[in-house]
């Protein structure tokens, strides 16, 4: 397959998937990556002929646009991998360039603690607010995600998560057998039609949501909080890394997740050495 070929399979795909600012800036990258490999074959495409094309095109760029130019570029062979070639390897992937456009380290955050996940979803009154915070919280979900959902999406205990954030055609998510029997109840109650969103409201209704929640128990918090939580209690309780990172958050790098997962502290260390080793 060409270069050519290639991004247009790929801006096909895209189109109902961001909003105009993200497909213009995308379209500029993909402008000069067609210009720049013209006929060539993508599985011909070498590191060095990316990390090439790159110092060329963010030469006098900031550093977070040389970042954003080696991200799309690396999501743009992310697609064809999954969608046309699972056997190729992604050029962006090479030591040498991850290092030259790598991003700032990110700061740990505190991570929510059981108890204050616990008492938020406890002291929500609507069903409806109660189950999109467990959603995040016990199933992992990006609010998003969870606002997107559609009736047609529940089967049994798994939710199908169209067009999601990897740039596949569709994701999984898993629930406990508790919150899936109540998730089914609130549909049914509701009469919803088929393709009817189960959450018919605005990203800004559900910040305030769980913004206000946080406060009654004297904490700051935003949604994206919950699922990080879900992430460090899984790890925290012994759940494998790897089945957190594609089960749980559905991460395609394993150090994406380990970004996710909370600092420890001195309290937590001293338990783990006691629950690993006795007195």
């Amino acid at each position: 397959m060409t270069v050519r070929d290639a991004i247009h399979i790929f801006q096909i795909s895209q189109r109902n998937l961001h909003r105009k600012r993200t497909t213009d800036s995308y379209r500029y990258l993909l402008e000069h990556l067609e210009n720049h490999f013209t006929d060539s074959h993508v599985e011909a495409i070498t590191p060095d002929h990316i990390h090439q094309f790159l110092e060329a095109l963010t030469e006098h760029a900031a550093k977070s646009t040389r970042r954003l130019r080696y991200a799309q570029v690396k999501a743009f062979f992310n697609f064809l991998i999954n969608e046309k070639n699972h056997s190729m390897k992604n050029p962006c992937q090479d030591s040498s360039m991850v290092k030259a456009f790598k991003s700032p380290r990110m700061k740990q955050k505190d991570i929510l603690s059981k108890e204050s996940v616990d008492e938020i979803i406890y002291r929500s009154k609507k069903i409806r607010d109660r189950l999109i915070l467990e959603l995040q919280a016990r199933c992992g979900m990006r609010i998003g995600e969870v606002l997107n959902l559609r009736v047609t999406d529940i089967t049994d205990r798994k939710l199908m998560i169209r067009q999601p954030k990897s740039g596949k055609d569709i994701e999984v998510a898993f629930m406990t057998e508790s919150i899936a029997k109540r998730l089914s109840e609130y549909v049914r109650g509701c009469q919803y039609d088929p393709e009817s969103r189960i959450f018919p409201i605005c990203y800004s209704s559900a910040l305030s949501m769980v913004r206000k929640l946080g406060e009654k128990i004297g904490i700051q918090i935003r949604p994206h909080d919950l699922r990080r939580y879900s992430a460090t209690y899984a790890s925290r309780n012994g759940i494998p890394l790897e089945v957190v990172s594609k089960v749980l958050l559905r991460h395609q790098d394993l150090k994406t997740t380990q970004m996710y997962l909370g600092k420890v502290t001195d309290t937590e260390a001293i338990r783990w050495m006691d629950v690993l080793h006795g007195n």
